[in-house]
């Protein structure tokens, strides 16, 4: 496999990504395993010295899931000493069958940028990159050992994620364009990790002002038909 040289990207800064679906009550992000190595990784890649950061990031999103457009917020910089790893590095790209020479570029120390990217899990079509076997969704709440410092990148993204859950709206990211109250409820309680009250729920979502009722969703039963909402522009 050709390794790209350093004149292709900017050295020492790199970009991760935690990319959130939701499906059948479940919060998940997507995870790489690297080849022969049962390494798995969040996907992430490297900044083009023509690339603005988050161009880049939405290139490296979209060459794995097919989806141009996508809710991206950049929420942490990543710089501790121990995540520096050549060894680790050097043995991924060693199973993707490169020839890795002597002071290569992409072993030396990277700085690296956090983004959680928001998908409909529905519409994307997962492809792994050169150095992965797959790339799959993975259950938040059930997480396997990450390499380097990812782990922590992970509880970052979710952190920030939930002290931002109203005011970005993380709801509509995740949910059809229209949706009923449990569904957003369903998603509210993946994303905190907790069950809500439904009464508590609905009056706070109607307080807030950031709902637009629609007809109601008739599944046979009319009299116990919810309401579908979506939120306003």
């Amino acid at each position: 496999m050709p390794l790209p040289d350093r004149s292709q990207y900017i050295p020492h800064l790199a970009f991760d990504s935690v990319v959130f679906g939701f499906s059948k009550g479940k919060l998940k992000i997507l995870l790489m395993e690297y080849h022969a190595t049962g390494w798995l990784a969040l996907p992430g890649g490297f900044v083009k010295p023509d690339e603005d950061l988050e161009t880049a990031v939405k290139r490296g999103l979209h060459e794995r899931t097919g989806l141009k457009e996508v809710y991206l917020e950049q929420f942490h910089t990543f710089g501790t000493v121990d995540r520096f790893q050549p060894d680790v590095m050097k043995t991924i790209l060693l199973a993707s069958g490169a020839e890795v020479p002597e002071n290569y570029w992409m072993l030396d120390r990277f700085f690296s940028v956090g983004y959680y990217a928001l998908l409909d899990h529905e519409k994307v079509s997962l492809t792994p990159d050169i150095l992965s076997d797959s790339i799959t969704w993975y259950e938040v709440d059930k997480l396997p050992s990450l390499i380097f410092d990812h782990n922590i990148i992970v509880q970052k993204a979710l952190q920030t994620l939930r002290e931002n859950l109203d005011r970005k709206l993380i709801g509509g990211n995740l949910l059809p364009e229209r949706f009923t109250m449990n569904e957003l409820q369903a998603v509210y309680e993946a994303i905190l990790g907790e069950k809500l009250r439904r009464t508590s729920f609905q009056r706070k979502m109607l307080s807030l002002e950031i709902l637009e009722r629609h007809e109601k969703l008739f599944t046979g039963k009319s009299h116990k038909a919810p309401y579908l909402y979506s939120f306003k522009l």
